[in-house]
């Protein structure tokens, strides 16, 4: 283009008046006072909340030993009215959380990186029409009727045949699965809409076939979003809890056997919240702090684990 041919503005400058007038600077200084309202609020609630996690939960550690919260193998809480009898054990619940957690993910990042990959590599556009709004109500759906799904379907239908008790781990795992299908599916599907045009004909000029393409510069080029997409659904079955309230039962176990019950460590806070045994002061009340700071930690470091994959792998393209 040479210097002296007038540049054209795109149609939605040219409908604009955009002049600046001292009613337009009004409400830029009201838009940019209440953006920064906004700001102010979310970490004014993110550092409250870790505040009084971390103040109630030292009403906890100022009575128990740390190594028995930290290595103990047995959690008894809730299940006995004698402080006497109480175990502070953190894994049998932290188990429960990781295990319903893996097997949740066993079964939501393979089948929605599958579904990502055919909905925008291979579906034709009726076809992509039709399940993109599937999987929307799939995510739509309350967490409590995948519980009750979960009791009244899956395990009498699929586990109890194999053995399993009636709450065991696999259910809540199966259905917590099913629950972030739609969240890694969707997400990894704009991260492959998003690798840009020009490295996939690019492939194509090499000699490589659409499958080639996709394995070999599709998925790689949006590995970092496809990365995310694992984390922010790890994070989201870590933080269920109607599910597993429902399905795994309410006893933590110091096991990885997912055939029988569970607890996980939302399980336990939502039990201990229902209990009208449990009195403000005592080290029961105290307990739901400790294992919310405990969790908040656990999804803490993942989302760090994320902020590094998502750096380590991300990439610029113009």
């Amino acid at each position: 283009m040479s210097s002296g041919t007038p540049v054209e503005l795109p149609s939605a400058l040219r409908k604009r008046r955009m002049r600046p007038s001292a009613t337009s600077k009004r409400n830029q200084a009201f838009v940019v006072s209440l953006l920064t309202l906004c700001a102010t609020l979310s970490i004014a609630t993110t550092v409250g909340i870790v505040t009084i996690l971390l103040t109630e939960s030292f009403g906890f550690f100022s009575r128990i030993d740390l190594g028995d919260f930290l290595l103990g193998t047995e959690w008894t809480i809730g299940r006995s009215k004698n402080e006497a009898d109480y175990k502070y054990g953190i894994w049998p619940l932290l188990l429960g959380t990781l295990r319903i957690t893996l097997i949740a993910m066993a079964i939501a990042i393979p089948l929605g990186l599958t579904t990502a990959v055919y909905l925008s590599e291979y579906a034709p556009r009726w076809v992509r029409a039709i399940l993109k709004p599937v999987l929307e109500i799939l995510a739509g759906m309350p967490t409590v009727v995948l519980g009750y799904f979960a009791v009244v379907v899956i395990t009498p239908s699929l586990l109890e045949p194999l053995g399993f008790k009636p709450y065991n781990a696999m259910s809540a795992g199966i259905a917590v699965g099913i629950l972030c299908l739609p969240l890694v599916s969707s997400l990894a599907e704009d991260a492959l809409q998003a690798v840009p045009r020009g490295l996939r004909e690019a492939a194509y000029g090499l000699g490589g076939t659409r499958f080639d393409s996709v394995v070999k510069v599709v998925i790689p080029a949006a590995m970092s979003g496809i990365v995310s997409a694992f984390l922010l659904a790890f994070a989201r079955a870590i933080g269920e809890t109607m599910i597993v309230a429902l399905a795994a039962g309410s006893i933590p176990t110091f096991t990885v056997d997912p055939r029988g019950p569970s607890q996980t460590m939302t399980g336990f806070i939502v039990e201990v919240f229902q209990s009208e045994d449990v009195i403000p002061g005592t080290i029961a009340y105290y307990s739901i702090y400790a294992v919310a700071l405990t969790l908040f930690l656990l999804t803490f470091i993942t989302t760090l684990i994320g902020q590094f994959v998502r750096r380590r792998y991300r990439e610029a393209y113009e």
